[in-house]
Protein backbone atom coordinates (compact mmCIF):
# COMPACT_ATOMS: atom_id res chain seq x y z
CA UNK A 1 0.00 0.00 0.00
CA UNK A 2 1.61 3.62 -0.96
CA UNK A 3 -1.24 5.70 0.05
CA UNK A 4 0.29 8.94 -1.34
CA UNK A 5 -2.46 10.91 -1.21
CA UNK A 6 -5.15 12.16 1.45
CA UNK A 7 -5.87 11.26 4.07
CA UNK A 8 -2.69 9.98 5.28
CA UNK A 9 -1.86 6.61 7.18
CA UNK A 10 0.84 5.26 9.13
CA UNK A 11 2.08 2.53 7.39
CA UNK A 12 3.44 -0.86 9.10
CA UNK A 13 7.19 -0.67 8.56
CA UNK A 14 8.61 -3.71 6.65
CA UNK A 15 10.52 -4.87 9.48
CA UNK A 16 9.43 -5.83 13.18
CA UNK A 17 9.94 -2.88 15.68
CA UNK A 18 13.33 -5.09 17.68
CA UNK A 19 14.79 -5.78 13.49
CA UNK A 20 17.15 -3.28 14.24
CA UNK A 21 19.01 -4.24 17.90
CA UNK A 22 21.63 -3.60 19.18
CA UNK A 23 22.48 -0.73 16.92
CA UNK A 24 18.72 1.07 17.07
CA UNK A 25 16.46 -0.14 20.09
CA UNK A 26 13.04 -1.67 20.16
CA UNK A 27 11.77 1.50 22.49
CA UNK A 28 13.09 4.25 19.90
CA UNK A 29 11.69 2.58 16.97
CA UNK A 30 8.28 2.13 18.83
CA UNK A 31 8.13 5.62 19.62
CA UNK A 32 9.71 7.48 16.54
CA UNK A 33 7.11 5.01 14.10
CA UNK A 34 3.89 5.61 16.49
CA UNK A 35 4.32 8.82 18.44
CA UNK A 36 6.27 10.69 16.20
CA UNK A 37 5.68 10.19 12.58
CA UNK A 38 1.64 9.33 13.46
CA UNK A 39 1.50 12.83 15.12
CA UNK A 40 2.96 14.23 11.31
CA UNK A 41 0.07 12.50 10.03
CA UNK A 42 -2.57 13.80 11.82
CA UNK A 43 -1.42 17.09 11.82
CA UNK A 44 -1.13 17.09 7.79
CA UNK A 45 -4.77 15.41 7.50
CA UNK A 46 -5.95 18.21 10.06
CA UNK A 47 -4.37 20.76 7.34
CA UNK A 48 -5.72 19.18 4.33
CA UNK A 49 -9.26 18.39 5.18
CA UNK A 50 -11.06 21.64 4.44
CA UNK A 51 -8.43 22.28 1.62
CA UNK A 52 -10.47 19.54 -1.14
CA UNK A 53 -7.36 21.55 -4.07
CA UNK A 54 -4.41 20.44 -1.99
CA UNK A 55 -6.15 16.85 -1.07
CA UNK A 56 -5.54 15.92 -4.96
CA UNK A 57 -1.95 16.68 -4.53
CA UNK A 58 0.60 13.74 -4.16
CA UNK A 59 2.73 13.89 -0.80
CA UNK A 60 5.56 14.82 -3.23
CA UNK A 61 3.93 17.39 -4.94
CA UNK A 62 2.38 18.88 -1.95
CA UNK A 63 6.37 19.37 -0.17
CA UNK A 64 7.67 20.91 -4.03
CA UNK A 65 4.53 23.29 -3.77
CA UNK A 66 5.02 24.44 -0.05
CA UNK A 67 6.56 27.49 -1.54
CA UNK A 68 4.07 28.94 -3.59
CA UNK A 69 1.30 27.99 -1.35
CA UNK A 70 0.05 31.23 0.39
CA UNK A 71 2.18 32.03 3.26
CA UNK A 72 0.06 30.95 6.25
CA UNK A 73 0.36 27.27 4.89
CA UNK A 74 3.64 26.94 3.49
CA UNK A 75 4.99 26.28 7.24
CA UNK A 76 2.11 23.53 7.64
CA UNK A 77 3.00 21.86 4.71
CA UNK A 78 6.42 21.81 4.64
CA UNK A 79 6.88 20.87 8.55
CA UNK A 80 3.77 18.02 8.13
CA UNK A 81 4.46 17.19 4.36
CA UNK A 82 8.05 17.01 5.21
CA UNK A 83 7.67 15.26 8.17
CA UNK A 84 5.64 12.23 7.10
CA UNK A 85 7.56 12.15 3.68
CA UNK A 86 11.04 12.34 5.53
CA UNK A 87 10.22 9.30 7.74
CA UNK A 88 9.27 7.12 5.52
CA UNK A 89 11.76 7.66 3.78
CA UNK A 90 14.43 7.01 6.98
CA UNK A 91 12.57 3.94 7.72
CA UNK A 92 12.05 2.27 4.83
CA UNK A 93 16.09 2.86 4.69
CA UNK A 94 16.74 0.66 7.36
CA UNK A 95 17.83 -2.67 7.71
CA UNK A 96 19.86 -5.14 9.87
CA UNK A 97 21.40 -7.32 7.61
CA UNK A 98 25.04 -8.81 6.70
CA UNK A 99 25.41 -6.46 3.96
CA UNK A 100 26.88 -3.35 5.60
CA UNK A 101 28.14 -1.57 2.56
CA UNK A 102 26.97 -1.05 -1.01
CA UNK A 103 27.31 -2.88 -4.41
CA UNK A 104 26.52 -2.81 -7.44
CA UNK A 105 25.75 0.55 -9.42
CA UNK A 106 25.63 2.45 -6.29
CA UNK A 107 29.27 1.11 -4.87
CA UNK A 108 30.74 2.39 -8.09
CA UNK A 109 29.32 5.87 -7.99
CA UNK A 110 30.37 6.30 -3.96
CA UNK A 111 33.85 5.24 -5.02
CA UNK A 112 34.07 7.20 -8.46
CA UNK A 113 32.55 10.68 -6.47
CA UNK A 114 34.31 10.53 -2.98
CA UNK A 115 37.37 8.50 -3.80
CA UNK A 116 35.88 5.25 -1.63
CA UNK A 117 33.01 4.06 0.62
CA UNK A 118 35.70 4.80 3.74
CA UNK A 119 35.67 8.13 2.48
CA UNK A 120 32.03 8.80 2.02
CA UNK A 121 31.27 7.16 5.58
CA UNK A 122 33.54 9.99 6.90
CA UNK A 123 32.15 12.69 5.05
CA UNK A 124 28.82 11.48 5.79
CA UNK A 125 29.22 11.41 9.45
CA UNK A 126 30.57 14.85 9.55
CA UNK A 127 27.44 16.19 7.42
CA UNK A 128 25.25 14.28 9.99
CA UNK A 129 27.01 15.95 13.10
CA UNK A 130 26.95 19.46 11.48
CA UNK A 131 23.35 19.80 11.84
CA UNK A 132 22.14 22.33 14.29
CA UNK A 133 19.29 21.38 16.29
CA UNK A 134 17.08 18.78 14.49
CA UNK A 135 17.47 17.94 10.69
CA UNK A 136 18.24 15.18 8.49
CA UNK A 137 21.80 14.45 6.26
CA UNK A 138 21.37 12.67 2.77
CA UNK A 139 22.64 10.90 0.41
CA UNK A 140 21.09 12.06 -3.05
CA UNK A 141 21.46 12.81 -6.98
CA UNK A 142 21.59 16.22 -9.02
CA UNK A 143 21.35 14.63 -12.71
CA UNK A 144 23.04 11.68 -11.34
CA UNK A 145 25.92 13.22 -9.59
CA UNK A 146 26.08 12.23 -6.12
CA UNK A 147 26.03 14.78 -3.26
CA UNK A 148 25.77 14.52 1.18
CA UNK A 149 23.32 17.53 1.92
CA UNK A 150 21.68 18.35 5.11
CA UNK A 151 18.35 19.96 6.10
CA UNK A 152 16.82 21.61 8.91
CA UNK A 153 14.07 20.39 11.21
CA UNK A 154 11.15 18.27 8.62
CA UNK A 155 12.53 20.25 5.28
CA UNK A 156 13.44 17.79 2.59
CA UNK A 157 15.94 18.06 -0.37
CA UNK A 158 13.13 17.11 -2.91
CA UNK A 159 12.11 20.59 -2.73
CA UNK A 160 15.32 21.82 -4.30
CA UNK A 161 14.78 19.25 -6.91
CA UNK A 162 17.39 16.87 -5.70
CA UNK A 163 16.69 12.88 -5.69
CA UNK A 164 17.05 11.42 -2.39
CA UNK A 165 19.07 7.63 -1.96
CA UNK A 166 19.56 7.47 1.71
CA UNK A 167 18.60 9.71 5.06
CA UNK A 168 19.54 9.57 8.60
CA UNK A 169 17.33 11.36 11.22
CA UNK A 170 19.44 13.19 13.56
CA UNK A 171 16.24 14.30 15.45
CA UNK A 172 16.84 14.23 19.41
CA UNK A 173 14.18 11.90 19.52
CA UNK A 174 15.61 9.15 16.98
CA UNK A 175 18.23 8.08 19.76
CA UNK A 176 18.18 9.60 22.95
CA UNK A 177 17.07 6.78 24.88
CA UNK A 178 20.19 4.53 23.59
CA UNK A 179 22.71 7.01 22.94
CA UNK A 180 21.15 9.91 24.95
CA UNK A 181 22.57 13.22 23.92
CA UNK A 182 25.62 11.22 21.78
CA UNK A 183 24.89 11.66 18.27
CA UNK A 184 28.30 10.12 17.22
CA UNK A 185 27.36 6.87 18.23
CA UNK A 186 24.19 6.94 17.26
CA UNK A 187 24.69 7.99 13.21
CA UNK A 188 27.92 4.98 13.56
CA UNK A 189 25.39 2.35 14.61
CA UNK A 190 22.97 3.76 11.69
CA UNK A 191 26.17 2.89 9.39
CA UNK A 192 24.90 -0.97 10.42
CA UNK A 193 21.59 -0.78 9.55
CA UNK A 194 21.54 0.85 6.08
CA UNK A 195 19.59 -0.98 3.81
CA UNK A 196 21.75 -0.93 0.93
CA UNK A 197 19.25 -3.00 -1.57
CA UNK A 198 16.74 -0.03 -1.34
CA UNK A 199 19.52 2.68 -1.55
CA UNK A 200 20.36 0.65 -4.84
CA UNK A 201 17.01 0.94 -6.00
CA UNK A 202 16.41 4.54 -5.03
CA UNK A 203 19.55 5.44 -7.09
CA UNK A 204 18.80 3.60 -10.20
CA UNK A 205 15.91 5.49 -9.39
CA UNK A 206 17.58 8.69 -9.49
CA UNK A 207 19.99 7.66 -12.74
CA UNK A 208 16.84 6.92 -14.72
CA UNK A 209 14.85 10.00 -14.29
CA UNK A 210 18.17 12.12 -14.99
CA UNK A 211 18.40 10.20 -18.23
CA UNK A 212 14.72 11.04 -19.06
CA UNK A 213 14.92 14.68 -18.14
CA UNK A 214 18.33 14.90 -20.35
CA UNK A 215 16.25 13.28 -23.40
CA UNK A 216 13.23 15.59 -22.58
CA UNK A 217 15.56 18.66 -23.04
CA UNK A 218 17.34 17.58 -25.91
CA UNK A 219 14.63 16.64 -28.10
CA UNK A 220 13.87 19.48 -30.17
CA UNK A 221 10.01 20.41 -31.38
CA UNK A 222 8.79 19.37 -34.94
CA UNK A 223 8.15 22.57 -37.06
Amino acid sequence: MKNDHYPFINLPLHYPYDALEPFIDVKTMELHHERHLQTYINNLNEVLKTRPQLQKLSLTQLIRSAPRLPRELQTAIRNNAGGVYNHRFFFDGLENSSARQPSGSLAAAIDSRFGSYDNFRELFKTAALSVFGSGYAWLTADRGRLSIVTSPNQNSPIEQGLCPILAIDVWEHSYYLKHYNVRADYISDWLNVINWEMAEKNYLACTARAMSLRELQNTEPDD
